[in-house]
């Protein structure tokens, strides 16, 4: 064979067109199972300044940053011919290498990975690695997840240094592999270990149990214990029988106690607790050790706006009412009677051992004013005081021993109003009155100071209507006369119909002040004190006398001859009497 057959040969056997060779490597790509956007498997071929050559089988290699091997928390340890899993973004870049990454070769394993434990309700590991707003970034192997700020643990977190970048386990709360977005909560995960946690140590636990244990946590209601792995609540009630005002008076952080497990709830696992129960009860038999009537002393504890509490033993206080701290101090706060830590003799005055309540007197304890009072001051005594206080209704005076009488309005003055009388007094004047009646149980004490002086209406007993009597005219008004009765106190008035029979004498301007004028008493009203007069009716009185004694205008003769007749009868008795007086003296 000729070198030219040969050349030829060989040409036609080795020199291949440029279509050809396009056609073997498609077809050689189609044979491989590698394709742009997958992850594939590869060798690494060598490490060169901090990169890795990895070769994926495509005649050419890629290189990755060998810290994209590293997880969080963890460094990467890389060798030559490690078999690597890698993301093949391009077959072929400007370089003529292979694009590569390992960080989206890891996401799209967690991705597919994480939806399976999803489903599943299994939990994952991961590692908090950032900050960010509202919560922290966690590193799922490779894919990233939100930690919102209130999964992070079952009580809030002041310092979250000590749980970053620490491999711990989480469980996902949501996935949305369009979005990439993955929420997962640490706290739900605590929640189950403590749930776990806390059912195997409840069911060892019974109640009326002692135990002992820690005191974890003080609030102004209680004490949190710790039982071992569980808390219980350790309420300010249940901490002794006496009064505590806040947990610290007893109880410090770190402090071992023995409690006795009050009660436990089943669903909830709450575990109450108490400390007094573990003493003997000191309201046991309490009727007998403090019987109704008997005085004790004891230390005021509390004070509020309706009275003050007494401790009279540890574990065992009384309540004072505010009505029954004094006698005569009404209408005051306890804090002005007594004060915290004081010791004071009280009386007892209820037990009531089913409800735990015994009701104190203190003002018992005292000599009582109202009793004095109505035995040094009895009915009818005369007193002095000053005035304290002026009401619509009547004074209230300042007696012996702080307490009050009242003076009512009635008892002011015997002859005007009692609105009108009131008006004499002011508060701080010295006033005498007389006790007209005491009610040391009601606490009352009526006074007078009308009946310092005699009731001039008393002279109303001897007169009745008809009688005469002779007034004084004090005042003319239009209506009539306000006139006095000679010889008492007692005032009437007299109306203008009354001032005359004959009604053109009926003027009350006619008369003036000081006048002396005869009139008849109409009528004696003595439950409201008031006397009527008229000298009308003394003129009709006396007219029909007339006719009586001297004839009638029936038997001829006329009013004129009768009342003349009368009249000269009356100026003739008269002349008698002088003659006689005159006689006598001759």
């Amino acid at each position: 064979m000729s070198q030219t057959q040969i050349n030829g040969q060989g040409a036609n056997e080795y020199n291949p067109s440029q279509e050809d060779f396009a056609a073997l490597l498609e077809e050689s790509f189609l044979e491989s199972d590698i394709g742009e956007g997958s992850v594939v498997k590869g060798t690494i071929v060598a490490i060169e300044n901090d990169l890795a050559v990895i070769d994926v089988g495509l005649k050419t290699e890629g290189r990755v940053p060998v810290k994209e091997f590293g997880v969080t928390g963890r460094n990467a340890n890389l060798s030559v011919g490690d078999q690597v899993e890698v993301y093949l973004e391009r077959v072929e870049n400007a370089l003529g290498e292979a694009v590569l990454s390992r960080d989206k070769a890891r996401r799209e394993e967690s991705w597919n990975r994480l939806e399976e434990k999803f489903n599943a309700g299994e939990k994952v590991e991961g590692v908090i690695f950032n900050k960010v707003k509202g919560g922290f970034t966690v590193d799922l192997d490779g894919a990233v997840a939100f930690l919102p700020g209130s999964q992070v643990d079952i009580r809030p977190v002041r310092d979250i240094g000590p749980l970053m970048n620490m491999p711990q386990p989480f469980q996902i709360l949501k996935m949305d592999r369009r979005r990439g977005n993955i929420v997962v909560s640490r706290r739900s995960v605590l929640e189950e270990t403590r749930a776990e946690q806390r059912s195997e140590i409840v069911a060892k636990l019974e109640e009326g149990q002692a135990v002992d244990g820690v005191v974890k946590n003080i609030t102004d209601y209680g004490a949190f214990i710790d039982l071992g792995g569980i808390d219980g609540l350790l309420h300010v009630t249940d901490m002794a029988w006496r009064r505590v005002n806040h947990p610290s008076e007893i109880l410090n952080v770190g402090d071992t106690v023995k409690v006795q497990i009050v009660r436990i709830n089943p669903d909830t696992h709450r575990i109450s607790l108490g400390m007094k129960q573990l003493e003997s009860d000191p309201w046991e038999g309490i009727d007998a050790k403090y019987p109704i009537g008997a005085k004790f002393n004891g230390k005021v504890t509390n004070i509020t706006d309706y009275g003050a509490f007494v401790e009279l033993e540890p574990g065992v206080e009384g309540l004072i009412h505010v009505s029954e701290m004094s006698w005569v101090k009404k209408n005051v706060h306890p804090g002005k009677i007594v004060s915290t830590s004081q010791e004071v003799e009280v009386q007892v005055l209820e037990v009531d051992p089913n409800k735990r309540r015994i009701s104190l007197g203190l003002k018992q304890t005292q000599e009582n004013p109202w009793d004095a009072f109505a035995e040094k001051f009895p009915k009818g005594t005369e007193i002095e005081g000053q005035v304290r206080n002026i009401t619509e209704f009547g004074l209230f005076i300042g007696l012996e021993g702080g307490i009050d009488g009242m003076v009512h309005l009635s008892d002011l003055d015997w002859n005007r109003p009692g609105e009108e009388a009131l008006k004499d007094f002011k508060k701080g004047d010295m006033v005498s009155a007389v006790v007209l009646d005491s009610d040391p149980e009601k606490e009352r004490i009526s006074l007078g100071i009308k009946q310092l002086g005699s009731d001039p209406f008393k002279a109303a007993d001897n007169l009745r209507k008809g009688v005469t009597v002779t007034c004084e005219v004090l005042e003319v008004k239009d209506g009539g006369l306000e006139v006095k009765i000679a010889g008492t106190d007692m005032t009437a008035f007299i109306r203008r119909a009354d001032l005359s029979r004959d009604r053109s004498e009926q003027r009350p301007e006619r008369f003036s002040k000081g006048d002396m004028v005869d009139s008849a008493i109409q009528s004696v009203d003595k439950s409201n004190r008031k006397i009527s007069v008229s000298i009308k009716a003394l003129e009709i009185a006396e007219e029909k006398e007339a006719v009586a004694q001297y004839g009638s205008t029936d038997s001829g003769a006329s009013l004129g001859d009768i009342l003349g007749a009368a009249l000269s009868k009356a100026q003739g008795d008269e002349v008698v009497g002088e003659d006689e007086t005159a006689n006598d003296d001759k």
